[in-house]
């Protein structure tokens, strides 16, 4: 069973954005919510490009050095790199591993804590 099908559509329905690096810092994927959030920065356009270009030098100081302690240790998954105030929520960089630990790229999650005020079971 290709798991990648099921994996692709778990990224594209989650609200939060997801971009997806390479370790040359490409922009290889970012699901439907990035490509709204971005989208006065190129959103769907961003795709190939340098994650490093939307980043000033301090930031991509501290991204380089994630992926250097990523490199590290297989243990070295996730770290903290941000909260953002306004919209109430937590900012982590990920690993991406394939199955023998060695580190493919990256991605930034977002986790928020403002509580769903949707009705339970609300169907449309």
């Amino acid at each position: 069973m290709d798991l990648n099908l099921y994996f692709k559509s778990i990224i594209d329905q989650d609200n939060a954005s997801v971009v997806i690096c390479n370790l040359e810092h490409q922009i290889i994927y970012m699901n439907p919510a990035a490509i709204h959030s971005y989208h006065k920065w190129g959103g769907e356009k961003l795709v190939g490009k340098s994650l490093m270009n939307c980043h000033n030098p301090q930031s991509r100081e501290m991204i380089e050095k994630v992926v250097g302690w990523f490199q590290e240790s297989r243990e070295h998954n996730r770290i903290h790199t941000f909260y953002n105030e306004k919209q109430v929520k937590d900012v982590y960089m990920v690993a991406l591993r394939d199955e023998d630990g060695t580190l493919l790229g990256y991605y930034e999650k977002h986790e928020y804590r403002t509580r769903d005020e949707e009705p339970f079971y609300k169907f449309q």
